[in-house]
């Protein structure tokens, strides 16, 4: 079974030194191939527009490829030809493109490739050419995942109608295999897809490879996350039309996360890794994937744990295999200090900052419910603040600093927006000489907060560094730099406040004037978007928010969950009516829906009162291709409030 990796170069470049040291260390480890995830992160001769400002030269790129063949690893480019293509479609000379058009039939700014536009087999080819001189392992991945917009081009629409979507499907891709076959190359793609359009596998030509990627622990089998994480089976089919297998797990973190959840990881590797051998795969890929919120060394370390796998199996936890991994990584420190940090790091998973309910205050500041548990956040902050001064992993360092800072603004943020209840209650007893004290001590713990924020902005620029162009930021900078606008946005919002204390009554960076705010059950997990309106004089809706219920955590990762997940939206007025939706698949249940000023609060009057719980949505689909659209609301609840107060605060 071949034992790969995978960079994704497409959603950070790295620094190309850095890349190459780490060549001789994967051959060590016993990788034989690496992925590269490209897009528009290297230059194509033939399409020059195509590279974006901080692209790979041809000839860089052609070094790390060259560096890689001379300690025996094979280098497979992944090109991306239908999904995540808006690399190429943000192009005005290849916008055209795009499976998506306007209502005149003009192309969209976003969208994906579309399979029968006449120029899209040209592009794909002077693509494969392009990249011909890095397939150093005679292979080349075409990515075709995750394209959901698959059959919207009246083009498409027309042969769907003739043949069916899993036929259409197939076509391209077998037009695609031809492409590389003619340069003798043998073509790779994720194989969601093909969990989605089974009915397309016995149509696909034989010799391609399948890569199926699942990023949870699992016992058996894999889990579609579409189909409320239902179990599926690909091998099998994919035997008997002669595709290739391979398992794929991930080492990093999603999206906003600035440490992995290092357990996971290890348990999801390991639960590939199992699989691949019970099935025969042909490979085992260790994917990464949007690592721009992570310092490069975190994703290492879970490299160097994975190759436990096969250099060392009697290691059958994942505690043993991290150890084993810093053991890889630190050969010179003693025993018992990599067990300390292997302790030290597998103890952050504790408190991982992970989920779109975390990542809100990335965006917004006034999204907190008046219960939450503020001890929760309180204990996260101290062990973050402990974990820094004991010494942990040098290379990791900078990323337990900068996951401080989160912990100490998630605490801070929630310790302003009860100042600004108290407040308000103060205000409400005319306790004014208590108004400016608490205004004072509003002051002090803002100045405090600044003190976390130069603390971590060093943080972030030390992480950027080890990987990365230092003459560049990246996008924890950019987050800090909008929090320090904030921050001082807040600061001159007390500043007035110490003046006119009834401006503590209106909305602020913390709170609304009022805050709807409800418990939301993610009793069956599937891809839920849930948005609030408010209803206007002229009776249309205005959206006050919405948030992903994806939490990207194991106990998330399964078909029946408890967990539940506070949601909080600034209202300006009670009046009018409130509308609450589910957007995407699957259901949801909500309780405890409430509208308080921190002082008063009004309880919803739903349309059926003795339903504390009512469910929002249809069951997530079992089978077939989904329909997606973040635009419209899937079943939505109306509601207003009481105008009597049901509690004070």
């Amino acid at each position: 079974m071949i034992r790969a990796f995978q960079w994704d170069l497409a959603r950070q470049v790295e620094r190309l030194d850095w890349l190459l040291q780490q060549l001789p260390r994967y051959a060590d480890w016993g990788y034989q191939e690496l992925y590269l995830h490209l897009e528009d992160a290297v230059e194509y001769p033939r399409l020059p527009e195509v590279a974006r400002a901080d692209a790979y030269r041809h000839r860089d790129l052609a070094l790390l490829v060259e560096r890689a063949a001379q300690v025996g690893i094979g280098v497979v480019p992944i090109v991306n030809l239908l999904g995540h293509t808006q690399y190429l479609i943000k192009t005005d000379s290849l916008r055209d493109l795009n499976e998506l058009r306007h209502p005149d039939g003009s192309p969209r700014e976003k969208g994906q490739l579309c399979p029968l536009h006449p120029r899209t087999l040209d592009v794909a080819a002077a693509l494969l050419d392009d990249v011909l001189p890095f397939c150093t392992a005679g292979k080349v991945h075409l990515g075709l995942d995750e394209s959901f917009h698959l059959g919207q081009h009246p083009a498409s629409r027309t042969e769907i109608a003739e043949i069916g979507l899993a036929a259409h499907f197939a076509r391209y891709v077998s037009r695609l295999h031809k492409l590389a076959t003619d340069r003798r190359l043998n073509m790779g793609m994720w194989a969601d897809m093909l969990a989605l359009l089974p009915e397309a596998i016995p149509l696909l030509p034989s010799g391609i490879a399948a890569y199926d990627w699942y990023y949870y622990p699992f016992r058996t089998l894999p889990r579609m996350e579409l189909y409320n994480f239902q179990d599926y089976d690909l091998a099998p089919a994919l035997r008997a039309q002669g595709i290739d297998y391979w398992g794929c797990p991930m080492n990093g973190a999603f999206r906003y996360e600035p440490l992995p959840i290092f357990r996971e990881r290890l348990q999801n590797l390991h639960s590939w890794w199992s699989r691949c051998q019970k099935v025969g795969a042909e490979g085992f890929l260790v994917t990464s994937w949007e690592a721009y919120r992570l310092a490069m060394p975190s994703t290492r370390l879970v490299d160097a744990a994975a190759a436990s796998l096969w250099l060392n199996p009697e290691a059958d936890d994942g505690h043993l295999r991290l150890a084993e991994g810093f053991a890889r990584l630190y050969p010179e420190a003693p025993p018992r200090t990599r067990a300390r940090w292997t302790r030290q790091i597998l103890a952050c998973d504790e408190h991982p900052f992970s989920g779109y309910a975390r990542w809100e205050l990335h965006d917004r500041w006034d999204g907190i419910s008046t219960r939450e548990n503020f001890s929760r956040f309180l204990i996260e902050a101290r062990f973050f603040r402990r974990l820094e001064n004991d010494a942990p992993p040098p290379d990791l360092a900078p990323s337990i600093a900068f996951r401080r800072y989160l912990a100490e603004r998630d605490l801070w943020v929630r310790s302003a927006a009860r100042g600004v209840w108290k407040l308000r209650r103060l205000l409400h007893a005319q306790r004014i000489t208590l108004v400016q004290e608490q205004v004072h001590s509003l002051i002090e713990e803002a100045d405090e907060f600044a003190l976390h924020l130069t603390a971590g902005k060093a943080a972030a620029a030390a992480m950027w560094k080890q990987s990365r162009d230092r003459h560049h930021q990246g996008q924890n900078a950019e987050l800090l730099h909008r929090d320090r606008k904030r921050l001082s946005h807040w600061k001159r919002w007390l500043s007035r406040v110490q003046k006119r204390p009834q401006l503590a009554r209106k909305t602020c960076l913390v709170a609304g004037a009022w805050q709807l705010q409800l418990m939301v059950h993610l009793h069956a997990p599937a891809l839920q978007k849930v948005v609030a309106e408010q209803e206007q004089p002229d009776g249309t809706w205005r959206e006050l928010g919405g948030r992903f219920t994806i939490e990207f955590k194991a106990e998330a990762a399964r078909p029946r969950t408890r967990i539940r997940r506070e949601l909080a939206f600034p209202v300006d007025s009670p009046e009018t009516r409130f509308r609450l939706s589910v957007r995407g698949l699957g259901q949801v249940a909500l309780s405890q829906i409430e509208l308080t000023d921190g002082r008063t609060t009004l309880a919803a009057q739903l349309p059926h009162p003795g339903q504390t719980r009512p469910i929002l949505g249809r069951p997530a689909p079992t089978g077939g291709f989904p329909e997606i659209d973040w635009t419209k609301n899937g079943a939505s609840l109306e509601f207003a409030f009481a105008t009597k107060s049901q509690s004070h605060l």
